[in-house]
């Protein structure tokens, strides 16, 4: 098998590059969407000598099949779903609601496991550069795009190693430009597949790696 990445470090080096191709008008803010998105999104960050920061987006499981989503729901409230997928499934609104409260629980914990450092640089008026690990529906992308949105920021930019092809669809035509090297052709995607070493990233790791990042860039 080949895989495009030898781990998400690598693949933040290889959007990088890319983006040091970019003219952005005022100095960008990079938002990485925790957990695996913060290694891709600190080679990022430490090129462009930028701010990062994080915006907490969480997948609403499907009740019967967890690994699974039918949307997201971000630490903002902004909630993105998939009407095709939820009418398919059969679900109701208080499905939803119910799921969406649960969800709300697992952002409020891991806030409070992120013990203040989320949330401390404003998209307002900036050029903003969202990261993630790969787009697999894209939800989880829109969520955090549409949330974004809402701050008024200058442009936004969403940079991915891989994605699925109708991930890219649906994404590219909401932002002013997607940087992706590797857009998956295929009926089977997984975002694992383009990564030699692929592991669940821990809280801690995240918490630690933007601590060290400020540190000896910002605060």
């Amino acid at each position: 098998m080949s895989w495009s990445y030898k781990d998400r470090e690598h693949a933040g080096h290889v959007l990088a590059d890319e983006l040091s191709k970019e003219s952005f008008k005022t100095e960008p803010l990079v938002l990485a969407v925790p957990n695996g998105g913060l290694a891709v999104a600190l080679p990022i960050a430490e090129s462009l000598d930028a701010a990062l920061d994080i915006i907490i987006v969480r997948k609403l499981q499907i009740p019967f099949n967890p690994e699974a989503g039918f949307g997201a729901l971000t630490s903002l409230g902004t909630m993105m779903l998939n009407r095709d997928l939820v009418a398919r499934l059969g679900l109701s609104d208080a499905d939803i609601q119910s799921v969406r409260t649960r969800t709300e629980k697992q952002i409020e914990s891991r806030k409070e496991a992120y013990d203040g450092l989320v949330g401390l640089y404003f998209p307002d008026n900036k050029d903003v550069i969202l990261v993630d690990d790969g787009l697999a529906s894209g939800y989880t992308m829109l969520a955090a795009i549409t949330s974004v949105r809402e701050s008024n920021p200058r442009s936004i930019t969403v940079a991915a190693p891989t994605a699925s092809a109708s991930a890219t669809k649906r994404v590219s035509g909401l932002v002013d430009k997607l940087v992706c090297p590797q857009v998956g052709s295929g009926f089977v995607f997984a975002v694992a597949d383009a990564y030699e070493n692929w592991y669940d990233v821990p809280d801690n790791e995240v918490i630690d790696s933007l601590r060290a990042y400020r540190a000896r860039s910002y605060l």
